[in-house]
């Protein structure tokens, strides 16, 4: 290959200085429009790109944003081949494993640094951080989602660059952005709907409690039931079952024995897509035999039949802000950290019986 050209071949192609073609492509308004235009156009013949790396060395920034998820369907095995990727979907990597409220949320982040002027990084790993090390290391911010997170790792990224994290614990004097949502406040909407509008007292959690969120969802619905159902008889061993690891077998047993709740509050939408799976396989009904409502509001349990019954949070709203905080706290890293807790809506259809499929 020939050798790549540099920022030293345009402004001597132009016969300006660096200065001046780096101007061009960060900060256009210091120069005029006849100057950028010909520093472009010498860009464009020679092949020229801008290193955000090199721009990195000399400023002490990078200009891009980091988010950060745990495990996105992260495959086992290396892959060697193209026929490889091409037969991926054949070999049993199931959908349902993603978190898709990532997405949207990462729609609104990637928004807000465009609007920015901002590059965006995107990146998954495991629990041990290294991967969010290396993350780290090349943006000038980070917004992590939920996760089996190193609290280490987090702490001694937070001193170099700023860090926003969603719905995650608020520690004592931690370092770190927060945006949250109210989880008990977003169960109590979807119980006091089924109880006061479609008359239903028999209502079980689903769910595996992996994070944080998750369990707020189960305090929540557990104080709300407790003060509309005041006599709802306990929960059972195989009810009980519902809110593990083993939840779906839990759920398939009670179905068996014609003993399943007449509503199922599970703790995402995600959950609850799974859940509506598993009862159109056994021939349940829903909302006619089981109620099922979910928790985030993604596309995908708008497009479910029946729809989805659930507590929408604001995903592209907080993506965006997570944006917003990272860009403030860079600018001000005297700043303290702030903390957003957002709204949610809820939004009753099909799962319920509010809306037609």
């Amino acid at each position: 290959m020939s050798r790549r050209p540099t920022v030293y071949d345009v402004a001597e192609r132009v016969g300006v200085s660096i200065t001046t073609v780096s101007f061009a492509f960060r900060q256009p308004a210091k120069i005029r429009d006849s100057t950028r235009e010909a520093v472009l156009a010498a860009a464009r013949e020679l092949g020229y790109v801008a290193s955000a790396s090199a721009r990195g060395l000399a400023e002490g920034a990078t200009g891009a944003f980091g988010m950060y998820a745990f495990d996105l369907m992260l495959a086992e095995r290396t892959r060697s081949s193209d026929q490889d990727l091409l037969s991926a979907p054949a070999q049993g990597l199931d959908p349902r494993l993603f978190p898709l409220y990532v997405d949207e949320v990462e729609r609104g982040f990637a928004l807000e640094c465009r609007a920015d002027g901002r590059v965006l990084l995107l990146a998954s790993g495991a629990a041990g951080g290294a991967t969010m090390y290396d993350i780290a290391g090349r943006v000038d911010g980070l917004a992590t989602f939920p996760g089996p997170h190193q609290p280490d790792a987090l702490q001694q990224i937070a001193r170099r660059i700023p860090v926003v994290v969603f719905n995650t614990p608020v520690e004592q004097d931690d370092p770190f952005g927060h945006i949250d949502v109210d989880n008990r406040a977003g169960v109590q909407y979807l119980v006091e709907h089924l109880v006061q509008v479609h008359g239903i007292a028999d209502l079980a959690f689903v769910g595996d409690l992996s994070m944080h969120e998750f369990q707020e969802r189960l305090e929540g619905f557990r104080d709300v039931r407790r003060s509309l159902v005041p006599d709802a008889d306990p929960d059972t061993d195989a009810r009980a079952a519902l809110t593990g690891t083993g939840w779906r077998a839990a759920l398939t047993d009670l179905v068996a024995a014609d003993r399943i709740p007449r509503g199922l509050v599970c703790q995402n939408d995600q959950q609850a897509l799974d859940v509506l799976d598993l009862l159109a396989a056994h021939d349940v009904r829903v909302p006619e035999q089981v109620v099922v409502t979910g928790f985030d509001g993604i596309l995908a349990g708008r497009l479910a039949t029946p729809t989805l019954t659930t507590v929408r949070q604001p995903l592209e709203s907080m993506g965006r802000l997570a944006a917003r905080l990272l860009a403030r706290k860079l600018a001000d890293p005297a700043a303290a950290p702030e903390r957003h807790v957002l709204p949610l809506q809820p939004t009753f259809q099909g799962s319920c019986g509010c809306a037609a499929p």
